[in-house]
């Protein structure tokens, strides 16, 4: 055995036994390790002195491009491999097997941004109308929570986290408590007032009345908060209801909830802090979705937008 087997097999065994990584994990950067090895060997490279920066430059250009034998990487593939690959970098350093990290300055490619997945308005209203069962206890809880995560942009956590107390319909606003444990007050419209009025007069105290009492808005049948996984399934079942065919999970609602703010006008900034994110850049991808938007607007509707 050379003794760069030798190095990656003691940084394997350093992630197993002290840094305790999952079964997966481990298998991952085995076989992000092995790519290396086998690709140091077809350089000619088989001693961890004899590694350059450009020789893990190199690397990760054979990653996304490909070659005949091996197939190109996606960027998040070959960020995870250039993870790994820094890792054993680092340790080896650490450890004393290598005088100087080659690595260091080789940075992973950054993976492309997934642009969120919005609903037509016309598509959040069929799913709101179809929440529950006409006429039911439950139907009323259902709406509630359905209008509370489409009107103030909730995350699900947020959503069943609700205590009565932390929603004001007078003043028409939500306490929010996000990750972090950050609180953000925001406003909520009168479609989502008017539905947990009408779940806390009708509805609420029928649920209650099943439990020991609690603090929370949103309960289940049993009158125990409402879980996330409940709440979900409420969203499935009234999209289903309503017959719109896409995949949608509470995020889809929170992801229209940012989008169809920025298409009506509002600014990137103030839909920052409706989605309580810590930076503008995590809220600016809402934006390329408008963008894109306005492309196809302009591409069907302008006389010269032929290509």
């Amino acid at each position: 055995m050379d003794a760069l087997t030798r190095a990656v097999r003691t940084y394997l065994d350093h992630l197993s036994v002290e840094r305790g990584l999952a079964a997966n994990t481990l298998t991952s950067y085995r076989r992000d390790l092995r790519r290396y090895q086998e690709y140091l060997a077809e350089v000619g490279v088989d001693e961890l002195a004899a590694i350059s920066e450009a020789t893990v430059a190199d690397f990760l250009a054979r990653l996304r491009e490909g070659d005949q034998v091996h197939p190109a990487l996606s960027s998040t593939s070959a960020a995870r491999t250039v993870v790994a690959v820094r890792g054993f970098h680092k340790f080896a350093v650490a450890d004393g097997l290598a005088a100087l990290d080659p690595a260091s300055g080789v940075k992973p490619p950054t993976p492309a941004k997934r642009l969120p997945k919005a609903l037509p308005v016309g598509d959040v209203e069929a799913i709101l109308e179809a929440a529950g069962a006409p006429g039911t206890t439950l139907a009323l809880r259902d709406r509630a929570l359905l209008e509370v995560l489409y009107g103030t942009g909730a995350r699900i956590s947020e959503a069943v986290g609700l205590d009565v107390d932390d929603v004001d319909l007078v003043d028409g606003t939500v306490l929010l408590r996000g990750k972090g444990g950050k609180e953000r007050l925001v406003p909520v419209g009168s479609f989502a007032r008017e539905a947990v009025d009408a779940y806390l007069v009708r509805g609420r105290p029928e649920l209650v009345a099943t439990g020991r009492g609690t603090p929370a808005l949103l309960l289940n049948a049993r009158g125990g908060r409402l879980s996330r996984q409940s709440a979900w399934a409420v969203l499935v079942k009234a999209a289903e209801r309503a017959g719109v065919t896409r995949d949608v999970s509470p995020h889809t609602l929170r992801h229209s909830f940012a989008t169809h703010l920025l298409d009506g006008g509002a600014d990137v900034r103030v839909v920052q802090e409706l989605l309580g994110h810590a930076s503008v850049t995590t809220t600016q991808v809402y934006t390329l979705v408008t963008v894109d938007n306005l492309r196809e607007v302009f591409a069907t509707a302008h006389p010269r937008a032929r290509d």
